[in-house]
């Protein structure tokens, strides 16, 4: 009987993190001024998102500045990552994903948004971490429950046009490995 129990629990630990951090009682309320230690969203085209594949039309305020409309075109190939600062997969990825933002520059913009979480928590993270790329904030986890996942992280490759093209569920174990998807699916070698 031990063997299915200790089988189930490595399951759940490899699929990553589910649910939410503990409830300390206090509501995720959406941020309403710049948070010095998280970066600014890049400005949005006016175009709407086009493809056969979207992400869900949702808006959110980016605590470094700016905001992030899924409705509209990014304007550049982007890569959005669902991250959780409780998250501890999220956590050993995070040095990855500032890294593809170190080298890909401009090229292909690297976007995180921070979901179900807390602001505080998810500030101190990304300062601890050395986190340079900008983060959208989802407290209370909309997108998650748009795209019907319970688990982080996620993240999605969209193209200039607004394009869902890739999703890769749990983290991404290397910049090679994050390097190759994007060659994959947004066609631009780094």
């Amino acid at each position: 009987m031990r063997r299915p129990i200790a089988a189930l629990a490595l399951g759940i630990l490899l699929t990553g993190c589910t649910g939410a951090p503990a409830d300390d009682g206090a509501p995720a309320a959406a941020p309403s001024t710049a948070v010095p230690d998280l970066v600014a969203c890049p400005e949005q085209p006016e175009a709407a998102a086009a493809g056969a594949q979207r992400l869900p039309a949702l808006a959110f305020e980016c605590p470094g500045g700016g905001s992030l409309d899924l409705a509209r075109a990014p304007g550049a190939p982007m890569v959005v990552n669902l991250w959780g600062s409780w998250c501890p997969p999220c956590r050993e990825e995070m040095p990855v994903l500032q890294e593809f933002a170190e080298l890909a520059g401009d090229e292909v913009r690297m976007l995180g948004v921070i979901s179900k979480d807390g602001l505080p928590q998810a500030a101190s993270f990304a300062e601890d971490a050395g986190v340079t790329f900008p983060s959208a904030f989802d407290g209370d986890g909309e997108l998650m429950a748009e795209l019907g996942i319970n688990v982080l992280p996620f993240t999605y490759f969209v193209d200039a046009g607004g394009a869902l093209v890739h999703t890769e569920a749990g983290p991404v174990g290397s910049l090679d490995e994050l390097r190759g998807l994007v060659v994959q699916h947004l066609g631009v070698q780094l």
